[in-house]
């Protein structure tokens, strides 16, 4: 991403402030100092903030996640018109609608009565059923939806992000973006308020020079995510077509893919072909058997017993003697 130079940022005007007797004591941080009787901003803190935004689109914008553009300042809507055109999301450059954020299911429900205001307006020029007094009701009540809500019409729900030119004069819609937890980008003069601004870019945001220079390069940032992303999904798609391809190949015979090449199967014997009573021939492994076994050394094995046939007659028991015979 490229950041523009602090001499660009000089020619666009950027370092302008507001009067000396307007300023909030909180902007004294990003003040370089007093021109007569207009403050000087420091363009070290307007760059660094511009940075940290730019590092914050680029990364929201590959994760399809909107960022909603906010300003209301008659010289700066064809600015952040341009802005949402060029990156395709919500705007809001007439009055921020109360609710916006905190009671968006109102709001889409609104955005639905201006669908239904539409269709029924090519139905009835078509059909000719309504006469001109309702036609003109339907007229004035879908130009008010338009003007107030056109700018977020595709939005589907609360935005990631929020870039707001002057916080001070966006005071409702910086509320409710911090009710709702939504990250502000404010763009803010010497007058302003930092303290509800989560990434503070100091700028001369009256002047429509400035505001362009700075919006372009939020926008641009936005752009340059999504660019990053499409390459992303171009380099990885051949890498995954060739890991499916293994996964293919590894699962063949398995049920995916084509089966492996297997041999015939020999056809099983019948009962009748099989000659149960016949012996058994002899394995090549069980004829040479007892050749391996003749040549281990002789195993000594003990004698059956032999149990005394019971009806021969037992002999009698010799006399047990206590002590030796007397001669």
């Amino acid at each position: 991403m490229e950041t523009p130079s602090v001499q660009a940022l000089i020619d666009a005007g950027v370092h302008y402030g507001c009067r000396a007797s307007r300023w909030n004591p909180r902007m004294r941080e990003y003040i370089h100092g007093k021109n007569g009787a207009v403050h000087v901003i420091n363009l070290r803190e307007t760059l660094r903030g511009l940075i940290r935004a730019q590092n914050l689109l680029f990364r929201v914008a590959p994760e399809c996640k909107s960022v909603l553009w906010v300003g209301t300042k008659r010289q700066i809507k064809g600015v952040v018109i341009e802005a949402g055109e060029r990156t395709g999301m919500p705007v809001v450059t007439e009055r921020w609608i109360g609710g916006t954020l905190t009671n968006f299911s109102v709001i889409r429900s609104r955005l639905k009565r201006l669908e239904q205001l539409e269709a029924i307006d090519e139905k009835a020029i078509l059909e000719q059923k309504l006469n001109k007094k309702e036609l003109s009701f339907m007229a004035r009540e879908q130009r008010k939806i338009t003007r107030n809500l056109g700018g977020i019409r595709e939005m589907k729900g609360v935005p990631t992000a929020m870039i707001v030119v002057d916080p001070s004069r966006e005071s409702n819609a910086v509320r409710e973006a911090r009710k709702m937890g939504v990250v502000v980008i404010g763009i803010l003069d010497t007058d302003c308020d930092p303290k509800d601004v989560d990434i503070v870019i100091p700028g001369n945001d009256d002047a429509l020079k400035s505001v362009r220079l700075l919006v372009e390069q939020l926008a641009g940032a936005v752009e340059e995510g999504w660019h990053q992303h499409d390459e992303q999904l171009k380099a990885v798609s051949p890498a995954e077509r060739s890991d499916q391809e293994t996964e293919v190949s590894a699962t063949d015979g398995e049920g995916g893919g084509e089966p492996r090449p297997t041999r015939p199967s020999r056809p099983m014997p019948t009962m009748q072909e099989l000659d149960l009573s016949a012996p058994e021939a002899a394995t090549p492994s069980e004829e040479a058997a007892p050749a391996a076994v003749a040549t281990e050394a002789p195993v000594a094995t003990e004698a059956p017993a032999v149990e005394p046939d019971p009806e021969e007659p037992k002999a009698p028991d010799a006399p047990v003697s206590d002590g030796p015979a007397s001669s």
